[in-house]
């Protein structure tokens, strides 16, 4: 292909090579509304055109909030190529966040997903009196329908784009992502067409050679989906966009795609719905079930299990994990997790089913990747993040910190020089704020966020993501947050999986009208307290967690409590069960327990 030094040099490689008919699609009302390369490119050069009829110029700002779909991505390239800049807003921002974004980046266009969005960005454009223009991916009352946009631009076909694209320098601006993060205001990730291409380039060459077709769910807001789309444009890869996070399994019936991009707790999902089919079965089925379940959950790469291991896995390839991927569409070839840390028992059975699980690292202001596992089982390792892409240099500092330098490190964050300053030293290195290490093969392991950890009062530091992830292996946990800074000893809220603790409860005759009644059942707490039990057997007895307290609602992005990642937004979490955090320290004080 031409050399390819901004992001929208992408499109004309898509135009002469994509050897599909599609290049992307997204479903609507049950269908599936796909666009050929040539329709897709038509798109965003009107788009562009009804841009410029706006007066939208160079290093002006415009945003998308809309959840994943097609015109997501023509509207990116159509605002790219003309040198503005794309500023992504997940659609689940809370008004003050949107408040501060539209006005610390100085919006002047908005693409908005839904009515919902749309009513939400006119209020807010009212109360600060904004110079704002709001254009809808639905047809609605209140905002001009983003296709009026493109027939604007349609009707200004003598626009040469030629020389706005020329323009584009590789040292431009081509996104701002607000990150939300655990806590603050959010910070404006400046990434250029450099920053972006060269991570593209470079993840390139661990990228799985075995895809055609993907489907796709994360949020295009995060930079790590929206540049694993550009990576498959370069790919030559068509991509299909689940119609919503629930209708995923059935809109993966139809695509039957090669693999996919996932977080952790997704895979964590898929898990526990197929354990749970398991555990519905009786008899030599059952048996058979858990003999493959546990085989899988042993697995090592590379044949290191041995002959006999291999023939047994065989078998249960053929009589239980077929049916694993079968439910993925049956033609999955592997997966790319990120955004959190893989539960490595996960990442093993899932390969052991041949659906390779690709664990990776990074950031948004690395635009993202940073480590990735590749296909040959060499170069892949359980429990790590992979070995670091070309030209990105990692180093552990004297207190654990994973630093990162090179072509990817962002420009700073926008209007925050001082906050720039804290994150990216005078040597250019960045300061991811996660703590890991560099273990036997040069793999990367990551073990927890620096600003998490915390000291006990006996003065002994806990990591408390490591134990979250262990005791999420109980298919009885969804959630977990552990506590305990400057405390006697560590504690833990929990939300319990209410589908597996309804099942059990059944069984065990127990009868409530409410989640809130289940957990307060003594046979209830009980049970979790021996799961806690279980799983605390692995930790150093100040790293137990000593006592718990169930929840009975799940947190939510909508209820601020996860960041769109799905990360836990642990400052309001512990504001808002504080009381209940109180009481368990007070229970001890007070030698009820």
């Amino acid at each position: 292909m031409s050399v390819l030094t901004r992001v929208h040099d992408l499109l004309p490689h898509v135009l002469k090579n994509f050897p599909r008919e599609v290049l992307v699609a997204g479903k609507r009302n049950g269908k599936w509304i796909t666009y050929s390369p040539q329709q897709f490119i038509q798109s965003i050069d009107e788009t562009s055109k009804g841009l410029i009829a706006l007066g939208i110029k160079k290093d002006d700002k415009v945003a998308i909030m809309s959840a994943n779909r097609p015109e997501w991505n023509i509207c990116d390239f159509a605002i790219m190529q003309i040198g503005a800049t794309q500023v992504p807003m997940y659609p689940t921002l809370s008004s003050n966040d949107i408040r501060f974004i539209l006005q610390d980046a100085q919006i002047k266009v908005v693409f908005a997903g839904s009515i919902e969005l749309v009513e939400k960005l006119q209020a807010i454009k009212s109360e600060l009196g904004l110079d704002l223009k709001i254009y809808a991916f639905e047809e609605c009352n209140t905002a001009p329908f983003w296709a009026e946009l493109k027939a604007l631009g349609e009707a200004k076909s003598a626009i040469d784009l030629q020389p706005y694209r020329d323009q584009v320098l590789p040292e431009d601006l081509v996104t701002i992502i607000y990150t939300s993060g655990t806590t603050g205001t959010p910070k404006g990730v400046m990434l250029t067409h450099h920053n972006v291409v060269t991570n593209l380039r470079d993840t390139l060459s661990a990228y799985p050679k075995v895809l055609e077709r993907v489907i796709s769910f994360l949020p295009l807001s995060h930079i790590f989906e929206r540049v694993v789309f550009y990576i498959n444009c370069y790919a030559l890869v068509s991509v299909y966009y689940a119609e919503s996070i629930e209708s995923v399994m059935a809109d993966i019936q139809e695509v039957k795609p090669h693999g996919f991009t996932t977080v952790p707790r997704v895979l964590e999902k898929i898990y526990d719905r197929i354990v749970e089919k398991g555990t519905a079965l009786t008899g030599i089925k059952k048996k058979l079930f858990f003999w493959a379940l546990n085989l899988g959950l042993k697995y090592e790469l590379d044949g290191k299990n041995g002959p006999w291991y291999e023939f047994q896995l065989s078998i249960a390839n053929k009589l239980i994990f077929s049916k694993w991927r079968e439910a993925l569409g049956g033609e999955v070839k592997t997966l790319m997790s990120g955004g959190a840390a893989l539960q490595p028992r996960l990442a093993r059975v899932f390969w052991a089913a041949q659906i390779p699980v690709l664990e990776g690292y990074g950031l948004t202001e690395t635009s993202p990747v940073i480590s990735l596992n590749r296909l040959d089982p060499h170069q892949a390792c359980f429990g790590s993040v992979g070995k670091t892409i070309p030209n990105v240099a990692v180093k552990i500092a004297e207190d654990g910190e994973i630093l990162c330098k090179g072509p990817n490190i962002m420009k700073g964050y926008y209007n925050r020089p001082d906050l720039t300053a804290e994150v990216i030293d005078a040597d250019g290195w960045f300061h991811t704020g996660d703590i890991g290490e560099i273990i036997e093969g040069g793999f990367l392991r990551i073990t927890d966020r620096k600003k998490e950890i915390f000291k006990t009062a006996g003065g002994k530091y806990i990591a408390p993501q490591l134990i979250e992830n262990k005791f999420k292996e109980s298919p009885l946990i969804e959630q977990v947050m552990v506590v305990g800074e400057n405390r006697k000893f560590p504690s833990a809220l929990i939300v319990p999986n209410f589908q597996a603790l309804a099942a059990w409860c059944e069984k065990k005759g127990i009868t409530y009208t409410t989640p809130a009644e289940m957990i307060e059942h003594s046979e209830v707490i009980d049970k979790y307290q021996r799961e806690i039990d279980r799983y605390n057997s692995g930790f150093g007895r100040w790293e137990q967690v000593k006592m718990f307290r169930l929840l009975p609602k799940e947190w939510t992005i909508d209820a601020s409590e996860l960041t769109p990642k799905l990360s836990l937004k642990r400052k309001v979490i512990y504001e808002r069960n504080k009381d209940l955090i109180e009481s368990i320290y007070q229970d001890l004080e007070s030698g009820r327990i």
